[in-house]
């Protein structure tokens, strides 16, 4: 394991330093000039802030999260803890406690003997003992395995190259005009080139930057599996954080009591009756034994859409499918049995349906662009033809925009579902969505803690679900956060809306009723009148040509 990972790292940051001393051999053949300053500063500038970032972070934790540094973790944790430690000479991190109910779990630090861990009310509520420390374990293979200086290591390729990128751009824009002497323009040219190749490997090297995070945390998953020689424990915490997915068979019961303390007066209001929620219940549980059906199908949407391998693509986590299937291969080392097998036949290919989503989604910027393309074109020759080109293109434009938002917000019968339910739905993305009523317990924020964040987690009998609250103005979301959005915590709530992943599954919230009580949100209808406005608009500015050219 220990060659496996030292292999990865060094071909990896070998690959992206390659790159970088590539890129300055060029500038200092073309130009002669080092840019040295930019180097310096870069370098500088990331060197600082991975100094002082754990401090300043710390600071942010406990004024914008109110989490607790120094607190009693439960002994078997704390056992648990204590061991890696000694098995990897390591000191004791400093843990943090963070007092909501959605689940969250991360570290940070320079090195393995002075990370933090933060864990979130969540993992201990939602999770067994045996998924806590796995879920830790994880956290932990992160310190051992000096993830936080690596990725600092990394980082700075593609911030140095970008620096570079907008110095050779500013140099060429301070000496655009000055000279009109050929060998001059040849110099420009040449440096013009070069900045665009150098901005074209600072995209690159992000792509190699997030390749190599998500690395990392295969790696950390199979350090929390030799830690717990458990893999099952980690496969259930994934899909429990990871897809929100219940699998635990006292769940519901745990949510009930939880209920218990508030929903006798919201069902007098009749906003929400617990007695009819059993309905919904689809646990993963079936007559006590665990049933891999309901987890096979939240599966499908990250192993068969073509959108899952796009969004994994940009982030620096890997999909939780593959995750699962990547400690099932370790399974066999510890005398496990596979904890799912994902036998499910694809029924079509969903790359239609990915690319039709990007020409929804594209196609009125296409022509909005195309008519202030006609109206420039106008400047330079004045025909009449090219005006009426650019109306009509406007018009396109806004009849696709109203197209596309219909499409991305389909009619409002909003039909009951659970979490589990909605999971197993393969055809939906950040454009395709799905109207949805799912009724539950708000059982924390959305940023798990932060003062700030305006979203919520809401958790029914087969699982917990990201909710966005999304207001037209920015500021408006964070003064209900600050005033308004804790009100909402621990308490039932029927919420309304569509669901889409991106690649987190989540809800954008219409409306939601708490405590007798329905708070609309104002954006989806503001965007149909702007939409309504922009046809409007574009359909009187033709209708004028038509007068004024009679």
């Amino acid at each position: 394991m220990k060659k496996v990972l030292f292999g990865v790292s060094a071909a990896t940051l070998a690959l992206l330093y390659g790159l970088l001393v590539l890129i300055l051999l060029i500038i200092f053949e073309i130009t002669g000039v080092p840019l040295v300053t930019a180097l310096i500063v870069s370098a500088a500038v990331l060197l600082i802030q991975f100094l002082i970032s754990p401090f300043l972070t710390d600071l942010t934790q406990r004024w914008f999260y109110r989490t607790q540094f120094g607190g009693e973790v439960p002994m078997y944790l704390r056992e648990f803890i204590e061991q890696v430690c000694r098995d990897n000479n390591m000191k004791y991190p400093k843990m943090g406690y963070i007092d909501d109910g959605a689940p969250n779990a991360f570290t940070y630090g320079h090195t393995k003997n002075n990370a933090r861990i933060v864990l979130t009310r969540g993992i201990f509520e939602l999770l067994s003992e045996d998924e806590v420390k796995a879920v830790v374990g994880h956290e932990l293979g992160h310190a051992v395995h000096y993830d936080m200086l690596l990725m600092t290591v990394a980082e700075l390729v593609p911030m140095v190259l970008y620096a570079i990128a907008r110095a050779l751009t500013e140099s060429l824009r301070s000496t655009a005009g000055s000279s009109s002497d050929s060998d001059d323009s040849k110099s420009a040219a040449a440096q013009a080139a070069l900045a665009a190749i150098t901005y074209a490997v600072y995209i690159i090297s992000q792509y190699i930057v997030l390749w190599f995070s998500r690395t990392r945390e295969y790696l950390a998953d199979e350090f929390s599996v030799r830690s717990t020689r458990d893999p099952e424990a980690l496969s259930r915490a994934l899909i429990q954080i990871g897809f929100g997915l219940s699998t635990r068979a006292d769940t519901a019961k745990k949510a009930e009591k939880r209920r218990s303390m508030s929903v006798s007066s919201t069902n007098a209001l009749g906003i929400f009756d617990t007695r009819a929620s059993k309905s919904l219940v689809v646990s993963c549980y079936v007559n006590g034994e665990l049933d891999k059906t309901h987890i096979k199908n939240a599966m499908k949407w990250e192993l068969w859409n073509t959108w899952a391998k796009w969004y994994e693509l940009n982030s620096t986590h890997p999909l939780i499918s593959k995750r699962l299937q990547a400690i099932d291969k370790l399974a066999p080392q510890y005398g496990k049995p596979e904890f799912v097998h994902f036998d499910l036949k694809k029924p079509e290919s969903f790359l239609d349906d990915f690319f039709r989503e990007i020409l929804i989604s594209i196609a009125p910027w296409f022509f909005f662009l195309a008519a202030v393309a006609a109206g420039g074109l106008l400047y330079y020759n004045n025909t009449m033809g090219l005006l009426w080109i650019a109306a009509v293109l406007l018009i396109l434009s806004a009849v696709l925009a109203l197209f596309k938002y219909r499409f991305t917000h389909p009619n409002k019968e909003y039909h009951e579902a659970n979490v589990a339910g909605l999971l197993a739905e393969p055809k939906v993305s950040g454009i395709r969505s799905i109207p949805c009523e799912l009724k539950g317990l708000i059982i924390g924020r959305g940023d798990p803690g932060c003062v700030f964040s305006e979203d919520f987690v809401l958790q029914d009998e087969t699982g917990i679900m990201f909710l966005d609250y999304n207001q037209p103005l920015f500021i408006l979301n964070k003064i209900f956060a600050i005033t308004r959005a804790r009100e909402n915590l621990d308490r039932n709530a029927v919420i309304r809306g569509w669901y889409r992943r991106a690649p987190i599954p989540y809800v954008e919230i219409y409306t939601m009723e708490v405590g007798g009580k329905t708070k609309k949100i104002y954006t989806y209808g503001l965007g149909k009148i702007l939409r309504w406005i922009y046809l409007i608009l574009a359909v009187a500015a033709l209708a004028a040509m038509f007068i004024l050219t009679r």
